[in-house]
């Protein structure tokens, strides 16, 4: 270990780096086993090409741009292919190469998401080049306002201890834009919800989900001490909280249970405790469950209003639930250790107000720069498949014939 590391931090961050890459093989079964046998392939696909194609962005320039010398708040520079980090180079008190893979792992993650609201009907060539784009013109400008300490953001007061405006909200509102881009798929009935073609996939892509999110929730804390703790059962607890709620929801509202309930309330409490782990008390962390299950219910059902087709619900699970997330700290944020206090906890409406406003610009920016980027992808590369295709299943295009 480089002079001054601490060991158990830098093992902790390698350990966490590992889980939280794991979670992309787990959105993929996740993915898979919510779409037609006929798409499942594809699906895989479109989460596994995120791994390699990111970290070879990331090393090249996608960490310069994120978290190199800060211009204006706005954007990083520098740090080019990690020339300038050497194998002693320090993060704090753990390696600095450690932390730039730690963060790689939150871009690859966060584009895989988006895959969730084209599902089957999203050509695999076109979504290579769209993951190139969209990392680069929104996930990275993003990061850097909000995980990089001299991001405008993060300088302004802003509060997201591990994701919940780059990660979450930045998918949920990017997946919204392109479903809107490519338009409804086939198959989309109103008032007809998801029928997934293997439960037992998405059941054991919940549970690599779950297992990977205490890497990046409590990995965040950059260390293995109490706040790492703290995050560790903040996540815990809301993903049980929001499981267990959707449920009781869903019997409150319709009588009826549905297969993908407890996978739902599990990945909504989980996604709205993402930005507020480290914030929160433990009965905080079971309010923001609780709140996100229930919001979350109605969100994923506003396309079958609305008419447009979030395949696998993406906008309203991780949109709705990372602004629930991001929200929930202007009222039980406990100010305990850093960060400002919520309004229950004897602070006044001003961190509300960031947080707020941190919800709006990142939204429409994620959904304004993700649509020109979809509508040229489409225009010149043809991304929507065309609806003989969607009848063959995106498969087809790997096994033709």
């Amino acid at each position: 270990m480089p002079l001054g590391s601490n060991t158990g931090d830098s093992a902790w961050l390698m350990v966490s780096t590992a889980m939280v890459l794991l979670m992309t093989p787990g959105l993929a079964f996740f993915y898979g086993g919510m779409v037609r046998s006929k798409n499942l392939l594809t699906m895989l696909y479109m989460s596994y090409i995120c791994i390699s194609l990111v970290t070879v962005l990331w090393f090249l320039y996608g960490y310069g741009l994120a978290f190199g010398h800060d211009h204006g708040g706005v954007l990083g520079w520098g740090s080019w292919a990690i020339r300038d980090i050497a194998p002693i180079s320090l993060h704090g008190r753990i390696p600095a190469l450690i932390f730039v893979c730690f963060q790689a792992t939150f871009a690859i993650i966060t584009v895989a998401l988006i895959s969730g609201s084209i599902a089957g009907r999203a050509r695999f060539g076109p979504w290579i080049l769209f993951v190139v784009v969209w990392v680069t013109l929104v996930y990275l400008p993003i990061a850097h306002w909000v995980f990089s300490g001299s991001g405008w953001l993060a300088r302004w007061g802003v509060m997201d201890f591990a994701g919940g405006l780059v990660v979450e909200l930045n998918s949920g509102i990017s997946g919204l834009a392109m479903a809107l881009v490519l338009g409804r798929g086939v198959g989309f009935r109103r008032g007809d919800g998801p029928r997934p073609g293997n439960v037992p996939y998405v059941m054991l892509g919940l549970g690599l989900l779950w297992f990977g999110w205490f890497g990046f929730n409590a990995g965040s804390a950059l260390n293995d001490g109490a706040l790492a703790v703290r995050a560790f059962t903040a996540t815990l607890i809301a993903g049980c909280a929001g499981m267990l709620t959707w449920r009781l929801t869903e019997w409150v509202r319709t009588k009826h249970l549905t297969k993908m309930g407890s996978a739902s309330g599990a990945l909504a409490g989980l996604v709205a405790i993402t930005p507020s782990c480290a914030f929160v008390s433990p009965a905080g962390a079971m309010v923001v469950g609780i709140v996100a299950a229930v919001v979350c219910t109605y969100a994923v059902e506003l396309k079958l209003v609305a008419g447009y087709d979030d395949t696998l619900d993406v906008t309203g699970i991780h949109g709705a639930g990372g602004i629930v997330g991001v929200l929930s700290l202007g009222f039980l944020a406990t100010g305990w250790r850093y960060g400002a206090a919520g309004l229950f906890y004897g602070g006044g409406l001003s961190l509300l107000g960031k947080q707020f406003v941190a919800v709006i610009v990142v939204g429409l920016y994620a959904f304004v720069v993700t649509f020109l980027i979809g509508k040229v992808v489409d225009r010149f590369f043809r991304m929507r498949m065309t609806d003989k295709e969607q009848a063959a299943g995106s498969d087809s295009e790997f096994f033709p014939g």
